[in-house]
């Protein structure tokens, strides 16, 4: 059987993308290996209707509403391999079984790579976090770290300051500020601490002080971190899609990549920012291009 359309990726972007195209008729396998990258995160922020909500709850509700749609199917499985078809695509599973699609929708998100602090893992998502606009509010008024060996520490700093003018940045020995910006955040009363961070310190993931390597520690009750970003699966980069200087896929308004056929949403084109809302809306973008697409090609069909 031919699918319309394969949806790589359980996250938001591909949930909306299978609910959208379930309710245009069109045949859809939306393949899950059930490993979000949020899963780290107790509650999801930023959502109308959703705010608050836990990503296991917000999955359940997705999956609870696909299943009206009889033509969506929801796979535990993971692709290890996308080929171009003549038409379409192949996909093979890790389970060895091969699908047909017409079209192929990629939306694996991100993988990221936290700071190297030691025991870092074990605050990301209780206390430490990456995005400020999904759980600054929470935080707001604490003395707060941010934890950055790269140049996005400056601009986390200042769209910080919105929620708390306690603010210490650490760089963890990397040269990443200038010193026109460390004077820059000084007349703001942002703290910077150029010193390698020996531990984090605090029970049950909720931070309370920073240990530098010099011996010296401060007192700090939660922060943002900046990770590294790559794509979650290499399926885009190996068929020829076009990429963005951030790492994301170049794609027009309805999700449409560089390669016939092929389209891409949520974090795998945005790469920033990275929000439950604006990924389920990028899925339903996607899914819209999908289906005119077809509609197209077959309309004029004889």
């Amino acid at each position: 059987m031919w699918l319309d359309c394969a949806i790589i990726g359980g996250g938001p972007a591909g949930l909306n993308a299978a609910l959208v195209l379930g309710r245009s008729r069109r045949v859809v396998i939306l393949f899950d290996n059930n490993r979000p990258r949020n899963a780290v995160t107790r509650h999801s922020h930023g959502f109308i209707t959703r705010d608050g909500i836990e990503p296991r709850e917000f999955r359940r509700l997705a999956h609870e509403n696909l299943a009206s749609y009889p033509s969506v199917t929801v796979k535990p499985d993971r692709v290890v391999a996308i080929t171009p078809g003549q038409p379409g695509f192949m996909l093979r599973t890790g389970n060895g079984v091969i699908y047909r699609s017409r079209t192929v929708i990629l939306a694996a998100g991100l993988k990221e790579t936290l700071p190297q602090v030691p025991g870092i893992s074990g605050y990301y998502g209780k206390s430490l976090f990456s995005c400020p606009y999904c759980d600054g509010w929470e935080l707001r008024d604490k003395p707060l770290a941010v934890i950055s060996e790269s140049a996005h520490a400056f601009h986390s700093a200042k769209i910080i300051y919105n929620w708390s003018k306690d603010i210490l940045v650490c760089t963890n020995g990397a040269n990443s500020l200038g010193a026109d910006q460390i004077r820059q955040l000084a007349r703001k009363g942002i703290r910077v601490n150029p010193k390698r961070i020996q531990a984090l310190v605090g029970e049950n993931g909720m931070l309370s002080r920073i240990a530098f390597a010099d011996g010296e520690e401060v007192r700090r009750e939660g922060g943002f971190i900046s990770p590294l970003w790559e794509q979650g699966a290499a399926f885009g980069e190996a068929l020829g899609c076009a990429m963005t200087q951030a790492g994301g896929f170049v794609t027009d308004d309805y999700g449409r990549t560089s390669v016939n056929g092929i389209y891409a949403a949520g974090d795998s084109s945005l790469i920033a920012p990275s929000q439950l809302v604006i990924a389920a809306g990028e899925g339903s973008k996607a899914a819209i291009g999908v289906n005119t697409d077809l509609t197209n090609q077959d309309f004029y069909m004889a």
